[in-house]
Parts: structure tokens; C-alpha cells; sequence
């Protein structure tokens, strides 16, 4: 429904651009999606690069981080994943991501700060959450969001430095002016608002696959509840806050931002559906699917 509401957009926006400059709705859908999706494939080609990088984050093995390897080597089968490559944040701030364009591409990252402050299985809850994100390839679909709402950005601004170096477009003067001075306005903002609140919907999706598939809701439960207290305190000192929707909750704040506007759904709601999986059928998801399958050969990560 959220990308069905971000496309209606796209193609409202990007038409009233294209009858305004080109004469074409279709010439303004080309040319605003032709930029996003440049910038967003290299951004999904090399993103675990660029997080890694940004965060000052180590690849690992096995050797160097014990504790975290055996974790995520006992629960990947349970994912049908091959064991992603580990990285380690230097930051006393408890937190974990995962990055990767896909599978075997992967990396699962913890903070300093997460394995100095939560037990075995609170970590494990962690790391279940992450592996569903990784499983559920929620990279390529935030990938996807951020295209289309790039796209929309992009083509309001076209027609925005249009307005502004004087230019009335090459069109056959059949977009009322009114109309797209709202829809350049407006459409933008609805963008991003539903772009968040995909981000949002795939963080309640994680916790429920994570810790559905791992028979533990209350280990994620705690676990959240204590980085949340955290990470209020002490905000993250590495990485761009544009990388926030990455990390299991928001590192870069250290109050509550309104919930329309969150990369993350409010802790305390995340904790009351965990708690509530206990009971309540309804927040059970459907893990069955493409990568419901056993694991293949996991490749040495020495």
C-alpha cells in the first residue's frame, strides 16, 4: 500500500513536470527517475562500502570477535542464510546494523558498546533482527523507496530553478500554475514521510521475523528496551545521521523525534508487539518464502 501511495506520486509529479518543460508527462517521469536511480544503484552497488567506511567499522573473523561469530554462525542456518562477514564499531554506544545489496554480500555490525552491555541472549535477539533484515533484503527495498522519493525531490526541483531563472517550460501551456506550484511543494514532503514510514514498517518486520524464527521474543524485547535508554544518553559519535534507519533504533538523537517523521517505530510499540507474540496470533509473520530454504556451504570468512 506505502510503495503504491510513493508510485501515485511519482507519476502525479513527474507528469505535471514533464506537460510543464517537455510537453510530455512521460519526458519528466524519465528524467527525474533516470537521476535517482543513477544515485541510488551506486549507493545500492557499494553500500556496504560506504556504511563500513562512514562508520570506521572492521571487518572481523572469527578469531578476533568469538562471541558475536558463534551467534551468528548458530542462527544463519535458521534464516537459510550463508553466515555474513562481522564488523565491529569502534563506539561505546550499544548498537548493531546490517548492510549488504544481498546475501553474500552481507555484513552484520555491532558496536563495542552492544557487546559490553547486553548478555548472550539479549545479543542474540539483536542479531536475529538483523539476519531478517539481511533474509528479507530490506536494503534492495529501502533502495527501491528511495528512488521513487528521489525521483519526486528531483523533478520538484527541476521545475522549482525553472521558476526561479525565469523559465516557463517548453510545454503547451496546459499545467495549471497553481497546481504544480502544491504538488512541487507538497509531494515532496508526502514522499519522504511514506518513504519513512517504510523504513519504519520493515523494523517492525524484522523484530517479528527475528524473533519469531528464533522462538524468543522477550530477548529482543529487553534488548531493545535497553538501547533505547542508551542511545538517549549517549548518541552515536560515528556515521551520518542519514544512515540512521540502518541501526537496530535511532543512534544519532538523543530525544524523541515525532513519529511521522522516525527512520524507527516508537520502542515502546516494538517491545508491546514482541511481548504480545506470546498470545496473539496476529503478530506471527509468514516466514515461509525464497529464502525459507536450507542454508548453503558457509565460505570461510578467514
Amino acid at each position: 500500500m506505502l510503495f503504491a501511495v510513493i508510485i501515485a506520486l511519482f507519476v502525479v509529479v513527474g507528469g505535471l513536470v514533464g506537460e510543464f518543460l517537455f510537453g510530455s508527462w512521460l519526458a519528466g517521469l524519465i528524467v527525474a527517475l533516470s537521476l535517482s536511480l543513477v544515485l541510488n544503484l551506486i549507493s545500492y552497488a557499494f553500500c556496504d562500502r560506504l556504511v563500513l567506511w562512514s562508520t570506521r567499522a572492521k571487518i572481523v573473523t572469527p578469531a578476533e570477535a568469538p562471541r558475536l561469530a558463534k551467534i551468528v554462525d548458530e542462527l544463519a542456518p535458521k534464516f537459510g542464510l550463508v553466515a555474513p562477514r562481522l564488523a565491529i564499531v569502534p563506539t561505546p554506544t550499544p548498537n548493531a546494523f546490517a548492510t549488504g545489496r544481498d546475501e553474500r554480500h552481507a555484513v552484520v555490525a555491532a558496536t563495542e558498546g552492544i557487546l559490553a552491555m547486553l548478555d548472550d541472549r539479549e545479543l542474540r535477539g539483536v542479531l536475529a533482527h538483523e539476519l531478517a533484515h539481511v533474509r528479507d533484503r530490506d536494503v534492495l527495498v529501502m533502495t527501491f523507496a528511495a528512488t521513487l522519493a528521489g525521483a519526486i525531490s528531483y523533478a520538484a526541483q527541476i521545475v522549482f530553478f525553472s521558476m526561479l531563472f525565469g523559465g516557463t517550460g517548453n510545454g503547451r501551456g496546459n499545467v495549471n500554475p497553481v497546481v504544480l506550484l502544491i504538488a512541487i511543494i507538497t509531494a515532496p514532503i508526502a514522499a519522504m514521510l511514506v518513504q519513512l514510514a517504510i523504513s519504519r514498517s520493515r523494523e517492525f518486520r524484522a523484530d517479528q521475523v527475528g524473533a519469531y524464527t528464533i522462538g524468543d521474543p522477550e530477548a529482543l524485547a529487553s534488548a531493545l528496551a535497553k538501547l533505547e535508554t542508551a542511545n538517549k544518553r549517549r548518541p552515536i559519535n560515528v556515521g551520518s545521521p542519514a544512515q540512521s534507519s540502518l541501526y537496530i533504533v535511532n543512534p544519532f538523537r538523543g530525544a524523541s523525534f515525532a513519529s511521522l517523521f522516525s527512520t524507527h517505530p516508537p520502542t515502546a510499540e516494538r517491545i508491546r508487539r514482541l511481548k504480545a507474540m506470546h498470545t496473539d496470533y496476529r503478530y506471527r509473520p509468514n516466514i515461509r518464502g525464497p529464502s525459507a530454504r536450507a542454508a548453503p556451504p558457509r565460505p570461510s570468512r578467514s
